[in-house]
């Protein structure tokens, strides 16, 4: 077997990737799935759970992602770096195939599948974007407003089913984490 090649029933770690004399900062408890590639001034806090194929560039600026925070399936973090990191706060749901570009998502905040939140945006305590919603530069999603469109509006506040959603999606990664991760350690 050529070297670097994975067949059946090997998992290929995931890359932790030193940049420009900064290394990534993972809290022990975190989940970091095969395939995810974490790069520069980036720390991840307590069961935190970076999922397949998802992207953390900190290169040119800081990106903190909190504790019980779930970035889904090749979900892309960046930075800017004339303007402010990404902050990411604790028990998020982020969906899979998102792009998180140098904004801040506070605590209890939710990102749909294919959302992107571009640069100086707030998502506020609670706020929720919507899949496949662009939130263009600048915008603020107050506490318990759901945005949604591209570009994205605001539509309405947040319903009972939504807060149901919301509370159930971060302790239910954490769960499921657990179970890729012993996965992950029999392969």
């Amino acid at each position: 077997m050529e070297a670097g090649m994975v067949t059946a029933g090997m998992v290929a770690g995931p890359r932790i990737i030193e940049f420009d004399g900064k290394k990534p900062v993972i809290h022990p408890t975190a989940f970091i799935a095969p395939g995810a590639v974490i790069i520069g001034d980036v720390e991840i806090g307590p069961g935190a759970g970076i999922w397949y194929n998802c992207v953390l560039r900190g290169d040119v600026n800081e990106i903190r992602v909190g504790a019980r925070t779930n970035l889904q399936d090749g979900t892309v973090v960046h930075v800017s770096s004339k303007g402010q990191g990404t902050y990411i706060g604790d028990d998020i749901s982020i969906g899979h195939m998102a792009l998180i570009h140098a904004c801040t998502l506070e605590d209890g905040a939710f990102i749909g599948m294919k959302a992107c939140v571009m640069d100086d945006c707030l998502v506020e305590k609670g706020g929720m974007v919507a899949a496949g919603a662009l939130l263009t530069p600048g915008k603020k999603v107050g506490p318990g407003e759901l945005w949604a469109g591209s570009p994205a509006k605001f539509m309405r506040m947040t319903g009972e089913g939504d807060a149901r959603m919301i509370d159930y999606t971060a302790p239910h990664y954490m769960e499921l984490a657990a179970k890729h991760r012993a996965a992950c350690e029999k392969n």
